[in-house]
């Protein structure tokens, strides 16, 4: 059934408009409930997330929460980057498209049910896993109150920074990057946190 919270979000859509109401029909049919978090349309199986609809320039998409644990027999799901350990997307760019692949998408969908239903987890890397650039490890050495304020952020926030700062490939933007972020781990906030 649909929420009426959400319909807001399908009636603004200026792009993808005709896809995203198709994929709203087709995730409901899979028995789901409709909420809005995070500003898109939320599906939940008893108030667990299973999949969310969103839109980006050049497709829209259905996201899997715990996409990394599904068979995905038709090879339908695409990992964003190769950081996103859990998440999985089935993009999408016509409404033709999704009607000649929804029997994939409801299989998924059904899948993901049941790893709600048996209570499945994805195993996430531990933070020590990410890598440590070398200008990042200098400045931890160097200052005890640094590395204190680093090892008190919450292991979401240490993995943001410590993304961030391997993602440049010359030493001096990893170094730059570094120095912007000092503050802001020195206050306790991760890269986004106003």
């Amino acid at each position: 059934m649909t929420n009426p919270k959400v319909d807001w979000y399908f009636d603004k859509a200026e792009k993808w408009q005709e896809e995203i109401g198709q994929l709203r029909t087709i995730i409901l049919d899979c028995g789901l409930t409709e909420e809005l978090k995070w500003g898109c349309p939320s599906y939940t199986f008893q108030k667990s997330n299973v999949v969310l609809i969103h839109t980006f320039k050049e497709y829209c998409a259905v996201l899997f929460f715990k996409g990394a644990l599904l068979n995905d027999a038709e090879h339908m799901l695409i990992q964003q980057t190769e950081n996103v350990q859990a998440a999985r997307q089935a993009r999408f760019t016509s409404a033709q498209q999704i009607t000649e692949m929804e029997a994939t998408l409801k299989a998924n969908i059904y899948e993901a049910i049941e790893v709600e239903k048996a209570g499945l987890e994805v195993v996430l890397k531990k933070t020590t896993e990410f890598k440590m650039v070398e200008e990042f490890q200098t400045k931890l050495d160097a200052s005890s109150s640094l590395k204190t304020a680093f090892e008190a952020l919450t292991p979401g926030r240490q993995r943001g920074y410590l993304l961030h700062f391997s993602q440049p490939k010359q030493a001096k933007t990893r170094e730059a990057r570094v120095e912007k972020s000092i503050a802001r781990i020195m206050d306790g906030k991760g890269l986004e946190d106003q």
